[in-house]
């Protein structure tokens, strides 16, 4: 199995950058798809973006596109969600999710077993 530990969150003014990282242990040598996801309160947990073991195939939700950026670096078994141009309804614990896939890159929770603890994200106005 493998596990996953979230970093990067915090406090940041609407307009601004964040890069949030999840780090894997454990069964990394097997090929795995990794998605971000998102709480808000009072809301269901929704996907945000995914990546393939590869990188080739990646998910964007349509309420980020073209201002988050997933990318990986299997060397150091890291998944990155670059964040710009953050909205205050960007406002969330952010959780990132794996599963043992290759090129498979699922939008549904339920299609992820691991899951990190989350890291909150909080975006002012």
């Amino acid at each position: 199995q493998v596990q996953l530990v979230e970093s990067g969150g915090g406090l940041v003014q609407a307009g601004g950058s964040l890069r949030l990282s999840c780090a894997a242990s454990g069964r990394t040598s097997s090929s795995y798809t990794v998605g971000w996801f998102r709480q808000a309160p009072s809301k269901e947990r929704e996907v945000v973006a995914a990546i393939s073991w590869s990188g080739i195939n990646t998910y964007y939700a349509d309420s980020v596109k073209g201002r988050f950026t997933i990318s990986r670096d299997n060397a150091k078994n890291t998944v990155y969600l670059q964040m710009s141009s953050l909205k205050p309804e960007d406002t969330a614990v952010y959780y990132c999710a794996a599963e043992y896939y290759n090129a498979y890159v699922p939008k549904s929770r339920y299609e992820y077993h691991y899951w990190g603890q989350g890291t909150q994200v909080t975006i002012s106005s």
